[in-house]
């Protein structure tokens, strides 16, 4: 399960707002109220400022939502089934099930988000002239203006700049951000070689990075930055926000190396086949006593006549009171086979960890025609790619 708040489904992708949002949401939130509105309106009292201020972030948050339902209904258009939409304190992110097949599909797909920001912020700006009613002679000051127009009002005129910046931000030329996605989705569809683009763009990425990461702390330092100013608090945000794009650059360069690495060795070659079974009728306490606590073994299929029922972990023992666990069985707490997720074994390896990347899993049962053949852990990969794999990706594994 991923962490954060489920908060329903939007065109059939699910929403999540990790609770790092949080962060964000109450900075926009200070920013406006203690800063901005009350220089802006000077006028209006403590309880329109700060009911301004939340509703301004919030919508906030709602432009970055749609920004990446753009990403995942256009993904849907190329067959690439994004699931999950997760909001996070840096922005969100379009959880794709699978790596676009072809440099169209990643053109298209990256495009969508800032077209999208590009789309909000003129509607916001439209709608805000239309509230605001008819310009001001021009030789009226533009702070006048400003002080003139309602909360309504002012929270359009906000918004419709922070998407078009939204947008442009997103467009730098540095993998993950869009704008690095259209680049390497460019150079990918002119030479044919996605590892070679992946490289390139990520490493526009690193430097975007480094340049957020210097100017962050040049701000903190109290050096005056044209564009940016100066300021601790703005200076170390900055620099963070850099430091996790040159991390997420590097492990979207790592990812493409392990999926290379990985794309013809099967889940059969790499899966751990010294698995112990337990029959259903087994109880808690047996199951605790004699095979958790003197074992390795973390997860244990549950089989009847060589059929897979289900799997029980420690985690699920939880489910009974300890006291009652002589009474009961595994079969009661395990999770059944219509709730599980198992892989085949001529799957690929890659499919493996994608699998219990995205879901957050540890193992998987491998399992043909209703029959366990072995369990495959995230650390039955990993050993793999440490001696066979990509050597650029041996020496993080083994730190």
């Amino acid at each position: 399960m991923t962490r954060g708040i489920h908060v329903g489904r939007l065109f059939g992708v699910e929403v999540v707002l990790d609770w790092s949002l949080l962060i964000i949401f109450a900075l926009v939130t200070m920013s406006l109220g203690a800063g901005a509105l009350p220089m802006w309106h000077p006028d209006w009292g403590a309880g329109v400022v700060w009911l301004t201020a939340v509703a301004s972030a919030a919508l906030f948050l709602v432009s970055v939502l749609l920004h990446e339902l753009s990403h995942a209904l256009t993904g849907r258009a190329f067959g690439i089934s994004v699931p999950r939409i997760t909001l996070f304190v840096f922005g969100g992110v379009a959880q794709m099930e699978d790596e676009p097949t072809g440099w169209k599909a990643e053109f298209w797909m990256a495009l969508a988000g800032p077209l999208t920001s590009v789309a909000l912020g003129a509607i916001f700006l439209g709608l805000g002239f239309v509230v605001a009613g008819p310009l001001p002679p021009v030789d009226v000051a533009p702070e006048m203006f400003v002080r003139s127009l309602s909360p309504l009002a002012t929270i359009l005129f906000w918004l419709g700049p922070l998407n078009f910046v939204l947008a442009l931000f997103n467009m730098v030329p540095g993998f993950p951000l869009d704008g690095g996605r259209v680049l390497r989705a460019l150079i990918w569809g002119a030479t044919g070689d996605l590892t070679r683009a992946t490289r390139m763009a990520s490493n526009g990425g690193r430097l975007f990075a480094a340049i957020l990461i210097a100017t962050g702390f040049a701000m903190a330092l109290g050096i005056q930055v044209p564009f940016f100013g100066s300021g601790l608090l703005g200076g170390l945000w900055l620099a963070l926000i850099g430091w996790f794009l040159n991390n997420a650059a590097v492990m979207s360069y790592r990812q493409l190396l392990i999926r290379e690495s990985l794309g013809d060795v099967t889940v059969e070659r790499v899966m751990n086949i010294d698995v112990r079974s337990l029959p259903p009728g087994l109880p808690i306490k047996t199951f605790v006593d004699d095979h958790l606590l003197r074992s390795d073994q973390r997860a244990y299929p549950v089989v009847e006549a060589g059929r897979l029922l289900g799997l029980v972990s420690m985690r699920d023992v939880y489910k009974i009171p300890r006291a009652d666990w002589e009474g009961h069985t595994i079969a009661e707490i395990m999770t059944p086979t219509e709730a599980l997720v198992s892989i085949r074994p001529s799957a690929s390896a890659y499919d493996a960890i994608h699998a219990l990347n995205a879901r957050a899993l540890n193992q998987l049962p491998v399992v043909e025609d209703g029959i366990v053949k072995g369990m495959i852990r995230r650390e039955d990969i990993l050993r793999w790619l440490s001696i066979y794999g990509d050597g650029r990706l041996r020496a993080p594994i083994e730190a």
